[in-house]
């Protein structure tokens, strides 16, 4: 079991968000997270990455046998854990090719290796970019900086084919993205699927899933994964919206 949620419920600032949530994610599987705006998708993402901003107050989170909830959140970066963000934050005067390189030999530290000699991680970002089919003069940029919605979500598609996560967490990557960046996204997400690696692609819209195809869908309702099932779950969604939960719990 790589991921193992039992009974999160977490607040913030008094107020509960999540009012016990329990999944379990393995190596190998794709699981989409759906629910209408306010359930507490974004929450769950948050949760799981360490964002301060949340407060646990009850269950467990177990990612590789470890006791998640003890480690900060650059630990959790360091551990294999990637958060990409419905709005991706700017990083004004930092490129990304230094951004990228920084953050991998961070993570190469963690683990007792020596830094990525610069052939090397230059070697590799060429192989990324075409993997996930990125313009160079973005890697040149600053982080972000003037970028359009579709740059920031395909840069950032970029850093987690760079990064290579054991758990990807997507929240809304798709929010606002036009057909052909909704693709480019999409397409990075399948090629950097493996056997021993897993996603969790939170979304409001089936759209992004007849790009992404899940293992797993949840419905998160109310701060409770209320419904599970397969890619047929996201139709029904699709057709009914869902208001007909309501009905249900």
């Amino acid at each position: 079991m790589l991921l193992s949620i039992k009974n999160i419920h977490a607040s913030i600032n008094g107020k509960e968000i999540l009012k016990g949530i329990d999944l379990e994610v393995n190596e190998g599987e794709v699981h989409a997270i759906m629910g209408p705006n306010g359930t507490g998708k974004s929450t769950l993402a948050s949760v799981i990455a360490g964002r301060e901003l949340f407060t646990v107050t009850r269950g467990e989170i177990t990612y590789k046998g470890k006791n998640l909830l003890t480690l900060p959140v650059e630990e959790r970066a360091r551990e294999g854990i990637f958060l990409g963000f419905q709005y991706p934050v700017e990083i004004p005067g930092v490129s990304t090719t230094n951004f990228m390189r920084t953050a991998i030999n961070e993570i190469r530290k963690y683990k007792g290796l020596d830094p990525m000699p610069a052939v090397e991680f230059l070697k590799m970002m060429e192989e990324k970019k075409q993997l996930v089919e990125i313009q160079t003069n973005l890697t040149n940029r600053s982080v972000n900086e003037g970028f359009s919605g579709g740059e920031k979500k395909k840069n950032e598609i970029f850093q987690m084919a760079m990064l290579d996560p054991t758990l990807a967490i997507l929240d809304e990557t798709d929010s606002g993205l036009d057909i052909d960046a909704l693709r480019i996204v999409a397409n990075g997400v399948n090629n950097l699927r493996r056997k021993d690696n897993a996603f969790l692609v939170i979304t409001h819209y089936q759209r992004l899933l007849d790009y992404i195809v899940p293992d797993f869908v949840h419905v998160l309702f109310e701060g409770k994964i209320v419904k599970s099932g397969g890619k047929e779950l996201a139709m029904e969604l699709e057709e009914k919206g869902y208001d007909w939960l309501k009905n249900e719990n």
